[in-house]
């Protein structure tokens, strides 16, 4: 299998930054829809949400092609829309419907999307780190010139089977790249005190394995970042890992979260003061890369198609009884 060449270079062409901006735009008007939303009672399960960390899933994801892999978090819209997958097939998944990417059976915890490399979001804290070396592994031994994507929270990187993954994937050489998203807290514990205030990135070391940490806030240091482990990955030099900085804006989940462990108005300094759109805005405006009439034009086609995804997820029909068993069991010939 041939694997197609990455997008274009977003730092350098109008296409690029429009297209990063629209990734950006569609996870955050996604993500401020379903808080709005869950708030009706009408999504079944946990729901996570991903604001404040769009420029991670971006950055990252716009050096991927459609063969590359990626695994998930449980905080996974970001890392399914910036891999390409259909935001209303998102919508119906998370509403628990029958045409959702996953017949509705995995919803926003577990949503996956096999044809374009997303291996899934986990339930499990750092879950998904293994299941990218096993895609990794495939892709070297078949030699296809793919590459997987692990993302890990802080709270994931304590997990024993995230620095067995790095052991593998290093000692393997595996074209893997771990992206550990800081997003301040595992659930209601600081960052600053369950790692003990040293970043992720030092236990590469241990490892052999090349690491940096970046503004998570900042799209374009993110894909710089993405794109030196990337192409190292992908030419086959080994893994990386690149640690982001940003503090998530909403709680740890929805309708479960008070987030008294935060500090006084630190989320609104946070959405005043980091707000990823707002700086790659300022960024592309302040050098005329893109136009106050290119931003609005994205701007209402993402708000079209999130109106769109909510009506459609609101009216489709539930799974019927008859397909309770489907997927269940595995038929063996």
């Amino acid at each position: 299998m041939s694997v197609t060449s990455p997008p274009h270079k977003a730092e350098s062409t109008h296409l690029g930054l429009m297209s990063a901006y629209k990734t950006m735009r569609l996870i955050r008007e996604f993500e401020d829809r379903l808080h709005a939303e869950y708030a009706s009672g009408e999504i079944p399960g946990a729901v996570h949400l991903y604001k404040g960390q769009e420029a991670i899933a971006a950055g990252v994801c716009a050096h991927l092609s459609v063969h590359d892999y990626v695994a998930s978090t449980h905080r996974g819209h970001g890392h399914a829309i910036a891999k390409g997958s259909d935001v209303s097939a998102m919508m119906l998944e998370i509403y628990g419907k029958a045409r959702g990417l996953c017949g509705g059976r995995g919803g926003s915890m577990h949503i996956a999307d096999f044809t374009l490399g997303m291996l899934g979001a986990n339930g499990v804290a750092a879950g998904g780190v293994p299941l990218a070396c096993g895609a990794a592994l495939t892709a070297k031994l078949r030699n296809t010139g793919q590459i997987a994507v692990a993302f890990v929270g802080d709270g994931g990187a304590n997990q024993g089977a995230f620095a067995e993954s790095l052991c593998l994937a290093a000692v393997w050489e595996l074209p893997v790249v771990f992206v550990v998203e800081d997003n301040g807290y595992a659930q209601a514990t600081g960052s600053s005190y369950h790692l003990r205030g040293i970043d992720v990135a030092e236990r590469a070391a241990g490892f052999g394995i090349p690491a940096s940490v970046v503004d998570g806030y900042d799209f374009f240091e993110v894909y710089a970042a993405a794109d030196r482990a990337i192409e190292r990955a992908r030419t086959g030099e080994g893994p990386s890992l690149i640690e982001c900085k940003a503090i998530r804006f909403y709680g740890h989940m929805e309708g479960w979260d008070s987030q008294r462990y935060r500090g006084a108005g630190e989320a609104e300094k946070l959405r005043a003061d980091h707000d990823p759109l707002r700086l790659f805005i300022d960024y592309v405006r302040g050098r005329d890369l893109l136009t106050s009439d290119d931003l609005a034009k994205v701007d209402r086609q993402v708000r079209t198609v999130i109106d769109v995804a909510v009506a459609v997820a609101k009216s489709a029909p539930d799974p019927g009884p008859a397909s309770v068993a489907d997927d269940v069991y595995a038929s063996v010939p």
